[in-house]
């Protein structure tokens, strides 16, 4: 048995059915109430998840807004084109070794949270993301799992011409936008859900199924990852590792995301996150299509 953390109103929480549980509360002060603090007491956790049987709930998860489960992460890496199927739409070769990018920690919100859109072609990649839990420096790839706290959902929204701006592409500021990663709905421990196995990613906008496909199809799993970026640098708990997106994202057949659209994202085992985009101000770039997108567009048709 493991644990599902959570977050609201700048609290850890734990999460059983429809319930939750303060988790300063419920261990008479014995833990900590900042969840950035608990990552690093995850069998502290484990063994107060399985006496919330007879300790009352705080209160019912309808009741309270969630904030993201890992609210401020010292560093959030995503991984470009890891699905195969996503390489093959836009037209590209399998990466020899991951692709490293950085979504800034300040992009992270919660699962619920209003995604606000400034120009006309941002972009939804639902994907995996896994947590590290305690500091990891060169670590062998069969203990890697070791380091890992537990799961969850996330979005890596995708603002088109910031991206494009210039050739070869800037990941890092254009998947970055305040709002632009929104994670949740709570962090579940590999307790609960071996990484190793595979679960369906599923990313739906305005009820059109968007992205469906297996994390099976993963070109670098969580262990790998973990592996080759503790090669490079330290690895601290609370660390973010966005695991890439499927096939299926709007900008292979232009189709963008509007104001009012409302994106779900969900993977088994994990839940659902759910975003509403709005609309609230243009970027310098935002009504404009920069000839590198226009070129990666043309190439995803292409195929």
């Amino acid at each position: 048995m493991g644990f599902k953390l959570a977050s609201t109103g700048g609290k850890g929480v734990l999460v059983a059915g429809d319930h939750y549980f303060d988790v300063h509360a419920a261990s008479a002060g014995r833990l900590p109430a900042d969840p950035m603090l608990l990552l690093e007491q995850t069998k502290a956790l484990t063994l107060l998840s399985s006496q919330l049987g007879s300790i009352e709930p705080t209160g019912q998860l309808d009741d309270v807004t969630l904030d993201a489960p890992i609210p401020r992460p010292r560093n959030s890496f995503a991984i470009g084109l890891n699905y195969r199927n996503h390489a093959v739409e836009a037209g590209l070769p399998i990466p020899p070794a991951p692709m490293v990018f950085t979504k800034y920690p300040s992009c992270i919100t919660g699962p619920t949270a209003n995604i606000e859109m400034r120009s006309d072609y941002v972009d939804f990649e639902g994907e995996l993301v896994a947590v590290i839990g305690k500091t990891a420096k060169n670590v062998a790839l069969e203990d890697a799992l070791d380091y890992i706290a537990g799961l969850c959902i996330g979005q890596d929204i995708s603002d088109r011409p910031a991206q494009f701006t210039s050739a070869p592409p800037q990941f890092n500021l254009g998947k970055s936008f305040d709002t632009y990663g929104p994670i949740g709905p709570a962090l579940i421990s590999i307790d609960e859900i071996n990484p190793n196995d595979p679960m369906m990613l599923t990313t739906e906008v305005n009820g059109e199924i968007r992205q469906h496909e297996s994390t099976r199809d993963l070109i670098f799993d969580i262990p790998y990852l973990v592996a080759y970026l503790s090669q490079i640098l330290t690895l601290y708990p609370g660390d973010l590792i966005f695991t890439g997106t499927p096939g299926g994202v709007g900008v292979v057949e232009g189709r963008f995301l509007k104001d009012g659209d409302i994106i779900k994202t969900s993977i088994e085992g994990l839940g659902m996150i759910e975003n509403r985009c709005v609309r609230i101000s243009d970027h310098s770039r935002a009504t404009e299509i920069p000839d590198a997108l226009k070129a990666a567009m043309a190439n995803a048709q292409a195929k």
